[in-house]
């Protein structure tokens, strides 16, 4: 989310949210950037309000709620806190419907959103491919995966048309001609997300509706050919980023689904239960070290959005913020800035898994510890999503509804909304940005106080002797404390450009 500091709306030619992951696209988008400058989406501020506000106090009252977190689970028996992750509230048993019918009405709506960007109009604040990838898929989809669950699975638009072609070829259907090599791991989920995000942060014009729609249908027509190759089991499922990010995503819900027979029965029936949020994550295998850069990574791109909008980079970088030149001039200046704030989480979450390792004695194996501990991590990165993109999507789901209503900019108004209904009224008031500022700051505190909670169950399960569990926890525990601060210093730092 860009801003510009201002107590009045201010309109400025900024991204706006993240957009869908095409990375062949996206890395051809480098080197064609220069020539490519078109208008981005565009929206307010409410940053000049919340530098009124007392935000020390929160900043203080919201690390000392995340240290205390980890003080209090430090001191109560063991056996409480299994009770809690383990505890399940059962509501159903079903058999899952087929995923087909629902990812091929994913793929007819994916094309009729691409072929608005193509022949629509050019204002991505009228067209419907920006504000539905930006908004209502990257920014409330993820979000609402976390509430309810994996709905990725029936909405994601490879399922439908990949079993479509073996029908209509004759193969089988889990056939196909190659093996993805498991030595691999999640680095080409890693490769893909990193396109991604170079794309959303720094890419001059990611939210142009014709540059948008070409990359959409690059990245859909690559994953597609290589889930053909490779199988939907291989490619998609580990592979292609965002089925990978989703389902890490899911396992946050409260809303835990696990199958309902015994392991061999013929059934496949699945149990819907209400758990303690991200239990789900808790009985997981480690990751590899792949996958553990690839969670860091997500946690990065939320955060280094917010970092490099501050007056605080942009000065660092010897550049005026109340002059600022443009995306274009901070292309290598934030792909270097990206990749370092990467290495560098990658670097302090490595030192203080093995700090606390060394602390407990070394027990078990350092690499399955920090494939265990990471899923800890997921929670904060939903919470900065959350609180990064807050204002983006109480501004841009109204103009999603009008751009809804006219898709290919010919007049129509199929649903009675139109941009003139469009209002910022809220972020202009001091009232509705405290608001704005108390439900950012929640969603920081409350990521990094169920990062407490998930780290504490993790070290349990993974380290059989509870003393040591608990001692291995303290060196990751003061860094959330740290990142918790950072996150709060970015919603409440003067910003500028994007």
């Amino acid at each position: 989310m860009s801003e510009i500091t201002g107590r009045l709306p201010v309109r400025w030619p900024g991204p706006q949210g993240i957009v869908t992951a095409f990375p062949v696209a996206a890395l051809f988008s480098i080197l064609l950037a220069p020539m490519m400058a078109t208008p981005a989406l565009a929206h307010t501020s409410e940053r000049a309000f919340v530098l009124l506000l007392p935000t020390g106090y929160y900043m203080t009252a919201g690390a000392i709620a995340v240290g205390a977190t980890f003080l209090l689970l430090a001191f109560i028996p063991k056996g409480i806190s299994d009770r809690m992750a383990d505890a399940r509230l059962r509501l159903l048993v079903l058999t899952p419907p087929s995923p087909v019918a629902t990812s091929l009405l994913a793929f007819a709506v994916l094309v009729v959103l691409v072929l608005a960007g193509w022949f629509g109009t050019r204002d991505p604040l009228d067209n419907p491919l920006p504000l539905t990838i930006w908004t209502l898929w990257w920014i409330v989809f993820t979000i609402l995966t976390a509430i309810v669950g994996n709905m990725w699975v029936y909405l994601n638009p490879w399922s439908g048309p990949l079993r479509v072609v073996r029908v209509l070829v004759g193969w089988p259907r889990d056939g196909h001609p190659l093996t993805l090599p498991a030595r691999l791991g999640y680095l080409p989920a890693i490769g893909q997300f990193l396109a991604f995000a170079w794309f959303e942060q720094i890419d001059i014009a990611p939210a142009d509706p014709e540059r948008l729609a070409t990359a959409v249908a690059g990245y859909w027509t690559v994953n597609f050919a290589a889930a053909l190759l490779f199988g939907d089991d291989q490619w998609v499922g580990r592979a292609e980023p965002f089925t990978v990010f989703f389902r890490f995503v899911a396992r946050l819900s409260p809303l835990v689904w696990e199958p309902a027979d015994e392991p061999g029965a013929e059934n496949t029936r699945m149990r819907l239960s209400l758990a303690m949020p991200g239990a789900a994550l808790l009985d997981r295998p480690p990751l590899p070290l792949s996958g553990v850069v690839f969670i860091l990574l997500t946690l990065t791109l939320e955060s280094f959005d917010g970092l490099s909008e501050t007056f605080w980079w942009l000065g660092l970088n010897g550049i005026n913020p109340l002059e600022f030149p443009g995306r274009s001039a901070m292309v290598w200046i934030n792909t270097w800035g990206l990749l370092g704030s990467w290495a560098v989480l990658v670097g302090v979450y490595t030192l203080a898994t093995t700090l606390g390792w060394l602390i407990a004695g070394r027990p078990g194996s350092l690499v399955a510890l920090l494939g265990t501990l990471v899923f800890s991590i997921m929670p904060i990165a939903l919470g900065f999503h959350f609180s990064h993109y807050l204002t983006a999507v109480l501004i841009d789901l109204q103009y999603a509804l009008a751009a809804a209503s006219d898709p290919f900019g010919s007049g129509m108004n199929l649903f009675g909304y139109d941009k003139t209904l469009v209002t910022t009224s809220f972020l202009n008031t001091h009232d509705g940005v405290r608001a704005i500022w108390n439900a950012q700051t929640a969603g920081i505190v409350i990521g990094h106080v169920l990062g407490i909670l998930l780290a504490h169950e993790l070290a349990c399960r993974a380290i059989p002797d509870y003393r040591a569990a608990v001692l291995s926890q303290a060196p990751l525990a003061l860094v959330m404390v740290a990142y918790t601060l950072f996150g709060l210093w970015l919603l409440s730092s003067p910003v500028a450009g994007g």
